[in-house]
């Protein structure tokens, strides 16, 4: 059995998939979202740390909150989106790896020795995660509007207040409407971007 994705899907994932703009009035539903998660929680992080939180915001008074933040250049088409997702990394996330990685329960003392160093790997594999989250997206017919063009400290007093859990990116989720796209841009080529030594 091929353990190779198809040209379609291979598409719908990274040649046809683009960032959208602009909205249609679909909604997503709550079972989409988990679904997503269930998809992307699967992809691999340091020791399985598993950093990203993802706050989906949808109600009108959580979007009213979100618009407070966000730049000027990415309100309209963000409040268009019927979903945004808020992603965060939990600094303190080593404190679930008894949980997420129990044949080593040392995990723990490999990252909470330095504040810096935990921060660092909960940005990096939270990151990791949002990529997950993006082609976990694609996967499930969902159109993705990745930005950072918001105020990350704002949104963490507003979002994440009393928590060990910091700001990383916004995505908005939904159904693209194609009118809102820019035309396609170049990417690097192989040998622009890569070596093989």
């Amino acid at each position: 059995m091929s353990r190779t994705l198809d040209d379609k899907s291979l598409d719908i994932i990274f040649r046809e998939a683009r960032t959208h703009n602009a909205w249609t009035d679909k909604p997503v539903s709550d079972e989409t979202l988990k679904a997503l998660y269930d998809l992307m929680k699967w992809g691999p992080t340091s020791a399985n740390c598993s950093p990203a939180r993802i706050i989906f915001v949808k109600s009108k008074e959580a979007k009213e909150k979100l618009a407070t933040v966000v730049s000027a250049g990415n309100l309209e088409k963000t409040m268009a989106a019927p979903v945004t997702a808020l992603l965060g990394y939990d600094v303190e996330f080593y404190e679930r790896l008894p949980e997420l990685f129990p044949h080593d329960l040392t995990a723990k003392t490999w990252f909470n020795w330095s504040a810096e160093w935990a921060e660092q790997t909960a940005f990096r594999n939270g990151s990791l995660q949002g990529a997950y989250f993006m082609i976990a997206a694609r996967s499930l017919g969902l159109d993705c509007g990745p930005m950072s063009g918001f105020d990350m400290k704002k949104a963490d007093e507003v979002f994440f207040a009393g928590t060990t859990i910091k700001s990383n990116f916004l995505c908005n989720l939904g159904y693209g409407d194609p009118k809102g796209l820019f035309p396609r841009s170049p990417r690097l080529s192989f040998d622009d971007a890569c070596k093989i030594i």
